[in-house]
């Protein structure tokens, strides 16, 4: 995106033009006083400023840098050729101070696509920023040192580097009683990284297993972490400057609309996005509105979000773990042999009739978790979860099981009985290969088909 700025003889007065919004629109009060705080002077006649490309809407406070030092530029203040190689995104206080933006991490992966000679920002900002490599970081405190850094009367600071965030306490799973089905099925789709349905009446523990998926997962990475720090900055979720430490944990609400979950017209990350490489909750499936669930269907099974608005076109990542949880029916003991359900016939078929087939196809671990099984004996630490989901995972990324002929003829004779779908076959496949790696097999035997099949219940 170009900032320029172009001074014409007339009546004093200062336009943007370009789409830009209100907080935009109101850089020219924050410009016009840190320059003249700066000791620079204000143009004293007609000022126009110009955001390219002009059809694409520009939101937020980050332009007030690169509008100032284009002012400066068409002012004779600044050597024009010192500033159209240099990237600017800050906020101006006024007295020409600069404050941090969201967003420092993607401005500096899209400044080191374009190769651009440096990216100015604020202090805080600039440590965000640092992380990326590919791109010279200059931080400034003040307009006037920004201007300083680009006439080369001072050299720049040295980048602070980022700071990670101290990792959280995740809560144990050994504090969910009972549940050795449910559980392992939580084991499994942390190794494989698979989603999940739990289906099971009020407090049956359902929300306790999902919100401790996070702590049998495997740290992050360095890559993971940027990833995740990229779109939780963008967002405004994180302290700028700061990395995050931990896989992220999303439970948006049941009355979240589509535009909640995927992003809406402007184009910033939804709770998909935000959980990538985490877990997103959610909790009362059934209750969310149609066409947020219908939303979900791409993010499911692609690992990423294609947002198309009038605003433009982007595309997120949103490689996570979907955990849903739904009662049996309405009233929510179907099935429970102590309580009697109370649902009649069509409002159960109304209620189950919420979660598309299509959709449900994309859960490759469906299970039921009954209340009865909540008042079992406390189950294992996530620690020693934790260690067996590693293992099992680095297993996976280092080689594909093959099956066993036995596993295979089990396969082809389940897919003409249960009447799977491609997709559906594909991800028992997967199940059966998670499984596998958890045992420490060599070859995808029977055993682990049968139990990957056994994953596929219809709610």
């Amino acid at each position: 995106m170009d900032v320029e700025a172009e001074i014409h003889k007339g009546l004093p007065a200062f336009r943007v033009v370009g789409l830009a919004d209100r907080a935009v629109q109101e850089a020219r009060d924050r410009v016009r006083s840190g320059l003249t705080s700066s000791q620079y002077a204000f143009p004293g006649k007609r000022l126009t400023v110009n955001l390219a490309p002009a059809q694409e809407r520009k939101e937020g406070s980050g332009f007030d840098l690169a509008i100032a030092l284009a002012v400066l530029a068409a002012s004779g203040q600044l050597p024009p050729e010192r500033v159209e190689r240099v990237a600017a995104a800050a906020e101006m206080g006024l007295d020409g101070s600069l404050r941090p933006v969201r967003g420092a991490m993607a401005m500096a992966e899209a400044a080191a696509r374009m190769e651009l000679e440096a990216l100015m920002l604020a202090p805080e900002s600039a440590a965000e920023a640092a992380a990326v490599e590919g791109v010279r970081v200059v931080p400034a405190r003040t307009l006037a040192e920004a201007a300083d850094i680009l006439w080369g009367a001072v050299e720049p600071p040295p980048a602070p580097a980022p700071v990670q965030l101290p990792p959280a306490a995740q809560p144990d799973l050994a504090d969910v009683r009972g549940q050795q089905r449910a559980r392992r099925a939580l084991e499994i789709a942390a190794a494989g990284r698979h989603n999940l349905l739990l289906i099971g009446p009020p407090g049956s523990g359902k929300s306790m297993l999902a919100q401790r998926l996070v702590g049998i997962l495997p740290p992050l990475t360095r890559a993971e972490a940027l990833e995740v720090t990229r779109a939780h900055s963008v967002a405004g979720l994180l302290p700028a400057g700061m990395l995050a430490a931990d896989r992220p944990f999303r439970a948006p609400h049941h009355s979240a609309s589509a535009a909640a979950l995927v992003g809406g017209a402007s184009l910033r990350p939804g709770e998909v996005a935000l959980a990538h490489r985490g877990v997103l909750f959610m909790d009362e499936l059934a209750e969310f509105p149609r066409p947020a669930l219908e939303s979900l269907r791409v993010p499911l099974q692609e690992r990423r979000v294609e947002l198309a608005r009038a605003a433009g076109r982007v595309v997120m990542p949103s490689d996570c773990i979907v955990v849903a949880a739904m009662n049996p029916c309405p009233c929510g003991h179907l099935g429970d042999p102590d309580r009697e359900c109370t649902c009649p016939p069509q409002r159960l078929a109304a209620y189950r009739s919420r979660v598309s087939g299509p959709l449900l196809d994309r859960f490759d671990l469906r299970v039921q978790a009954p209340r009865a099984e909540s008042h079992g004996a406390l189950g294992e630490e996530s620690a020693a979860v934790a260690e067996r989901v590693a293992e099992a995972a680095r297993r996976l990324a280092g080689e594909e099981l093959q099956l066993h002929p036995r596993a295979a003829r089990l396969m082809q004779d389940a897919i003409g009985v249960r009447l799977l779908s491609g997709r559906g076959a594909a991800r028992v496949v997967a199940v059966a290969r998670t499984i596998a790696a958890l045992a420490g097999a060599g070859k995808v035997e029977g055993d682990h088909v049968a139990e990957a099949l056994s994953y596929r219940e219809t709610p």
